[in-house]
């Protein structure tokens, strides 16, 4: 596999026009117009910069007097000489640069066909804009002139023309006249295959020249799709152009992990296609190095006609990656799958070469086992990648409790961070000679600090708690349903009681960090389960606090991670 070919520095199909002064780019929906991450830069300056330095053999001058959002598409202007920026920021900040935007947003009046749009704008306490009275703190003037340039049932397209830059000014300030932009989750935008938001012309005096000049790209096809037929649902997976699209974006909105293999962190395993979160319903994408793993939900639907799933192993096969490995999991996570039936989970890729039998990942340079061949599970839960990079780093010297523990990727994690010692529980024998050797394979050498117990979680609380035992992190993320020897559990039923047994162990300001992958089971409902834990166990809670889910795991317009998880802080 060629990770350049699958996530090349930059396309030469971006570049809109390009002159000694300018370089003008149709930047793709996905693609970053700074780097969020540091240790992973994946921002289009970054990437253009890279481009015109191979290109030209040098390192290459880029002037930055703009941005756009991540999902925002469209045009960005860059000077190409130091001797083109004074200009060019002059013009920006004298308002004189004409920008002009195009989207996609219901409710719009059927008997407005212009309107003007004047707001104050400032950012609220969780971090987005909002309107505001003109004298509050930090108020800012926001100005847009919308045009209808098409309709269709409550969908419609306006062009838009922004007299001042604020930052979300198009999105908050639509969401406010009671027409949001679909595919907006921030701003209460309907379902839609993405931001339907998209820079479509840039007018301003050449910095050379002095002459107007005029750059234009044309509207994305979604944006038609999208008005003619609303959000495709499960239909996109007989559109073969709305699915190469969607595909496209979903590997932009990954590039920065899928060039990570030679970064200080490498990461070779992360989820590339996270459902309705990338307008694939009933779709998930993994990556596992040079190969893909994909997991079907239920096999009815779109999973019931032989010809479309050929045509998505097709797909992703053609993606660049070496193989193809299938799963098929139940609707229901609650029924009972024999992973041993071939059409649930072929120990054989259905695309491609396969996998070594036992293949060797890493995450932010830590490695771990994995068999993308043996049943329903590979190894490695891979949206716990941030919270063990949490764990990573709040451990030094202190005493973990991994319960539920399968592979042991928590306990890798603590031991890297140089836990003073752990404990790792689970009922499954083979599942913890799994995470021995995950241990072994990241140094972890000393079986005196850390110990695999191969018991039930809720028979060994009980006994450390009988015994007095204290950890300063206790870690639970069991299935949402599962029997043992002391019956069945459901998390939403049993949680509480699992997590009032995990507190009577915490040590006096210590931390519990507790998750959930059930669909049923609110971020709201768990948090109020941790607080209701906690007053059963009798303990008193410093913070309680909710953890996003990695990157990687985009949830759809007002939808939840599937994964919630809460860190716990008791006092001292």
């Amino acid at each position: 596999m060629d990770r350049t070919r699958v996530w090349p520095d930059f396309r030469d199909a971006w570049i809109v026009y390009e002159d000694a002064d300018l370089i003008v780019i149709d930047k793709p929906v996905g693609v970053s117009s700074q780097a969020a991450d540091p240790q992973r830069p994946d921002d289009v300056v970054t990437r253009l910069k890279r481009f015109l330095g191979q290109r030209a053999g040098a390192d290459p001058y880029v002037g930055v007097h703009q941005r756009l959002d991540r999902d925002t598409s469209g045009l960005l202007l860059y000077a190409r000489r130091r001797e083109a920026n004074a200009h060019l920021a002059l013009q920006f900040e004298r308002r004189a640069v004409k920008k002009t935007y195009v989207a996609g947003v219901s409710h719009w009046p059927r008997d407005r066909e212009r309107a003007t749009l004047r707001d104050a704008l400032a950012r609220g306490p969780d971090g987005s804009m909002r309107v505001v009275s003109a004298q509050a703190p930090g108020a800012k003037e926001a100005a847009l002139r919308a045009r209808v340039v098409a309709r269709n049932a409550d969908r419609a397209i306006l062009e838009l023309e922004l007299d001042t830059g604020r930052t979300h000014q198009a999105r908050i300030q639509l969401s406010h006249a009671g027409a949001p932009i679909a595919g907006d989750p921030l701003y209460g935008g309907e379902i839609a295959p993405r931001l339907m938001l998209h820079a479509s012309r840039l007018e301003l005096e050449h910095p050379q020249s002095r002459e107007r000049v005029r750059f234009t790209c044309k509207m994305p096809a979604e944006f038609n799709a999208w008005l003619a037929e609303g959000d495709r649902g499960e239909a996109i997976y007989d559109n073969h152009s709305a699915l190469a699209s969607a595909f496209e974006r979903a590997l932009e909105r990954r590039w920065g992990l899928g060039r990570s293999d030679t970064g200080p962190e490498p990461t070779t395993a992360f989820r590339l296609v996270n459902e309705e979160g990338d307008s694939l319903p009933r779709l998930a994408v993994d990556v596992y190095g040079s190969w893909l793993v994909a997991q079907l939900y239920g096999d009815d639907g779109p999973w019931s006609d032989g010809a479309r799933k050929a045509n998505l192993f097709d797909r992703l096969h053609g993606l660049g990656f070496d193989g193809v490995y299938l799963k098929v999991r139940p609707k229901q996570a609650n029924v009972i799958v024999d992973t041993r039936r071939a059409e649930v989970a072929p120990a054989l890729p259905v695309r491609g070469v396969a996998a070594p039998e036992e293949l060797t990942i890493l995450q932010a340079g830590v490695p771990f086992l994995v068999r993308l061949g043996d049943g329903l599970s590979t190894g490695l839960f891979l949206d716990q990648r941030a919270n063990r990079r949490r764990v990573h780093e709040m451990v030094a010297g202190k005493s973990v409790a991994n319960l539920f523990s399968y592979t042991c990727g928590f306990t890798v994690a603590a031991a890297q961070g140089d836990a003073a010692r752990t404990v790792s529980v689970d009922a499954s024998a083979s599942a913890l000679e799994r995470g021995q050797a995950n241990l072994a394979l990241a140094g972890v050498l000393d079986p005196a600090r850390h110990t695999l117990v191969a018991q039930d979680s809720f028979a060994w609380l009980d006994r450390c708690a009988k015994r007095g035992e204290r950890f300063d992190l206790v870690i639970v993320d069991p299935p949402s349903y599962s029997t043992t020897r002391r019956g069945r559990f459901v998390a939403q039923s049993d949680y509480e009681s699992l997590a009032a047994a995990a507190l009577a162990i915490v040590s006096p300001g210590g931390r519990l960090l507790a998750c959930t992958n059930h669909r049923g089971i609110s971020q709201a409902r768990f948090r109020r389960m941790l607080f209701d834990a906690c007053r059963r166990a009798k303990r008193e809670p410093a913070q309680v606090k909710d953890l996003p889910p990695p990157s990687d795991f985009p949830c759809a317009p007002g939808a939840e991670p599937h994964t919630k998880s809460v860190l716990v802080t008791l006092s001292g």
